[in-house]
């Protein structure tokens, strides 16, 4: 354990709280006009997943666990997480599917994720930033449309909900953050 101040935490990391690890799912910096900054940070127990938000003083010390993170490829999903094997030792990990989350549509067959491993237990993973995929569903352009500031909804290829531009139509390939399914831009390929 490594003792950080609390706005170094990131989603991701793995916290100590009252004997117990957490993983963080949300950490955000408040700094008022007057006042105190402060730190919201949301997590999840990692033994029995209950779902804890903490608010601590910017300045204020955390205990951070030091995890072992690897890269592996990603192979299926199983019936209660998803297989992935390490490329040098082939050694297989099988992570949980409350760890994925909500990500979980944008894994795809050999891709290369980052996970973060505690006491041989899986406690987080890093997926790509970015993902190309096919918008499999939307709405036609509306005539008059600016490209300034409208958005209209559409599904891509892996089910996932997301906005893109008026001048996106069904089959065009466009980037997206794997983070919250934001659009970034139209496809180079």
């Amino acid at each position: 354990m490594v003792k950080v101040i609390a706005s170094q935490i990131r989603k991701g990391n793995v916290v100590e709280l009252d004997d117990k690890l957490h993983v963080v799912l949300l950490a955000e910096s408040f700094h008022p006009g007057k006042g105190t900054p402060t730190t919201q940070i949301d997590m999840r127990r990692i033994n029995d997943g209950v779902k804890v938000s903490v608010r601590y003083k910017t300045t204020e010390m955390v205990e951070k666990a030091m995890i072992d993170e690897r890269p592996y490829t990603f192979l299926y999903e199983e019936e209660h997480g998803f297989a992935f094997m390490q490329m040098e030792s082939y050694e297989q990990i099988s992570v949980p599917k409350e760890v994925v989350g909500d990500r979980a549509p944008f894994l795809a067959e050999n891709m290369e994720c980052h996970i973060g491993v505690y006491n041989d237990i899986p406690v987080s993973i890093e997926l790509p930033a970015r993902m190309t995929l096919e918008v499999t569903e939307t709405e036609p352009a509306v005539k008059g449309q600016t490209a300034a500031s409208s958005y209209k909804p559409a599904i891509l290829s892996n089910g996932v909900r997301t906005m893109v531009p008026p001048f996106v139509s069904v089959g065009t390939r466009i980037v997206v953050m794997t983070e919250d399914a934001s659009y970034v831009e139209r496809a180079k390929d």
